[in-house]
């Protein structure tokens, strides 16, 4: 037997796998299940599709297959090491997904499930657990005993809580546990020091402990769509902090000072918050590559906004601003600038100096003449000025027109 082929045994459950798909036209008349050889039980890109290794069957994907159940086959296939049912109608996950204990990756996103059974505790060498999109509304108490666990999905679910035994799983590196219906968070969580993601967005989360500031290799943090209104001074003090924190859609009227000791953090979102300016401090953030402000109250900017020289990104629409600081012609690096729908009516001079500001949005601002430092700007490839009343020369357009670029007005 060749060790790209299964042994009989996962052959006749393959066939017969196979032959359940065609009967609910998972699988077009004839079709099989096709078995590749890997050395590693990576998800397939394919919806139906299955990996072999020295014989046996690792890896299995059944994705949107219309399947009410989990066949029966399928727990046959011992030596699975990732089982992929996304997408199903799957109401009940049977006891026996217990049985397959060399699984390391399990993927339940988008079924019907209410609760995940008690035996999947007794999947010892389990990594990573996707169940979210699915009606959950409490977790199983085996779920404590999955030490192995680095990746714990359960995003869009109906948890009104998080179990305290979440605390146990002591070498998670990503928690997901937004859209539910969860108040706060336990106090275990906080001793998930292996962390790098956490997303708790979309609750009715109020507050945040400052025992967040345990998770010292925390990466990644998505607070957004909730409702708090303050923020723990220890969110400033993580040194991990460098890839994307999202805190868009709460209730801050402003933004902590603790905040920008993040210098190495490389975006934030503060969108849709309630803030009227923004502390001097912020210039210390050089990190940062992309801020999102929109949808606040802030009607001026810090003169040290300037000092991010790194960043590429700055998006301010429907603020209300009504002048810009001359610092922020400092920002070389820039790239997008985004300010329709506020109250300018004038630019600073000092603008001219983004050299590699490709796109600038003016929509909807109180312009009334064209802004002399769009003469200077050589990297703009695309300016919107719509909604400002301006009356724009034909032979200014034809020029733009001529070095490339597509002017709005």
């Amino acid at each position: 037997m060749s060790d790209r082929a299964p042994r009989p045994g996962d052959a006749r459950a393959l066939t017969d796998l196979a032959a359940r798909l065609r009967a609910q036209g998972a699988l077009d008349e004839g079709g099989a299940i096709v078995a590749r050889a890997a050395e590693t039980a990576a998800r397939l890109p394919d919806d139906v599709g299955a990996l072999v290794r020295d014989g046996s069957l690792i890896a299995l994907s059944l994705r949107r297959c219309r399947l009410a159940a989990v066949p029966a086959s399928v727990f046959a296939m011992t030596h699975l090491e990732s089982l992929d049912l996304t997408g199903n109608r799957l109401a009940v996950l049977p006891p026996s997904i217990g049985d397959l204990g060399r699984l390391r990756r399990l993927y339940l996103d988008a079924n019907a499930l209410s609760a995940l059974p008690e035996s999947i505790g007794e999947l010892a060498g389990l990594e990573e657990l996707h169940a979210g999109a699915n009606p959950i509304l409490t977790l199983p108490a085996g779920l404590e005993r999955l030490g192995a666990l680095r990746r714990l999905g359960l995003y869009g679910s109906s948890l009104a809580e998080i179990p305290a035994s979440v605390g146990s799983l002591a070498r998670l590196e990503s928690l997901s546990l937004g859209r539910n219906q969860v108040t706060s968070i336990p106090d275990g969580v906080w001793d998930l020091t292996e962390l790098r993601t956490l997303i708790v967005a979309e609750t009715a989360l109020a507050a945040v402990s400052e025992r967040i500031g345990r998770l010292t290799r925390l990466e990644t943090l998505d607070l957004g769509h909730n409702q708090l209104t303050t923020l723990p001074d220890a969110l400033g003090d993580l040194p991990a902090l460098t890839g994307f924190l999202y805190l868009s859609h709460n209730r801050l009227a402003e933004m902590p000072v603790p905040l920008t000791r993040l210098t190495t953090l490389a975006y934030l979102n503060l969108t849709h918050n309630r803030l009227a300016a923004l502390p001097d401090a912020i210039g210390g953030m050089t990190g940062l590559r992309e801020l999102r402000l929109y949808g606040n109250q802030i009607r001026r900017l810090p003169e040290a906004i300037g000092a991010l020289d790194g960043l590429r990104e700055l998006h301010l629409s429907d603020n209300g601003l009504e002048e810009l600081p001359a610092g922020l012609g400092r920002m070389r690096t820039l790239t997008h600038l985004d300010l329709r729908n506020n109250a300018l009516a004038r630019l600073p001079d000092e603008m001219a100096g983004l050299e590699r500001l490709a796109f600038l949005d003016l929509r909807g601002n109180r312009l009334a003449t064209l802004p002399a430092c769009l003469e200077g700007l050589p990297s703009l490839a695309k300016l919107d000025l719509r909604w400002n009343g301006l009356e724009v020369p034909r032979s200014w357009l034809d020029e733009q027109a001529r070095r490339g670029r597509a002017v709005y007005v």
